[in-house]
């Protein structure tokens, strides 16, 4: 059983400056609360050069989309540092580190909104124009044109209304929106069709382009 919790930030948190993208964990032990001190990792170390493609395997409930949380500071950690560009993210403020990191999961939080919208939640202040090119980079432009409503489309709650891949494309389009230089997918193409997992793979490509990439 997982228990995520929020973080506060740290009295005089700064703003984090990404200008690389080099990322690392530093001695870190995390143990989830509600599991008698059972630790998930004991001083874990992973370092990722900036614009390196890193991926983690292994099995079910082995930690993998924990280290995303910890990264994302859903969770805070037991000890040790994660770093990015030499700034511990435990002492700069959340929003600046969400900002700087694009995340797709497997299953992507899709809201009550026009797709427009839920495109645009990368980037508040992205022009109708902006949307548009990144929906066609996320090869999810063709089947939005195809909707009666086109990306005034509502999608329904949790995205209802789009198939598995649609909502996939969707939130790819969003993470190019976003334009963050650390990228993070979590089995992103896990349980989809092959025609909707070969658009995916190819949007894929095009947005770990140049990034700091965590898969």
């Amino acid at each position: 059983r997982r228990v995520l919790f929020r973080s506060v930030d740290a009295p005089n948190a700064q703003a984090l400056h990404v200008s690389k993208g080099a990322l690392e964990f530093r001695a870190v032990d995390f143990g989830y609360p509600d599991q008698d001190a059972e630790m998930l990792f004991t001083n874990l170390h992973l370092a990722i050069s900036p614009g390196e493609k890193i991926g983690l395997v292994g099995p079910s409930g082995g930690g993998k989309t924990s280290i995303t949380m910890l990264l994302l500071r859903f969770m805070n950690l037991t000890s040790g540092q994660i770093v990015i560009d030499g700034q511990d993210i435990a002492k700069v403020t959340q929003q600046s580190l969400r900002n700087a990191i694009a995340y797709v999961p497997q299953d992507p939080m899709m809201f009550h909104r026009s797709i427009a919208d839920n495109i645009r939640y990368g980037r508040l202040s992205a022009t109708d124009a902006d949307v548009i090119e990144a929906a066609k980079q996320a090869n999810a432009h063709e089947f939005i044109e195809k909707l009666p409503q086109g990306y005034k489309t509502l999608v329904g709650e949790r995205g209802t209304k789009l198939s598995g891949g649609q909502r996939q494309r969707v939130a790819i389009a969003r993470a190019i929106l976003s334009n963050a230089p650390i990228l993070v997918l979590d089995e992103a193409t896990s349980a989809l069709d092959s025609e909707s997992e070969k658009l995916i793979q190819d949007a894929l490509k095009k947005l770990m382009k140049g990034r700091t990439t965590l898969v």
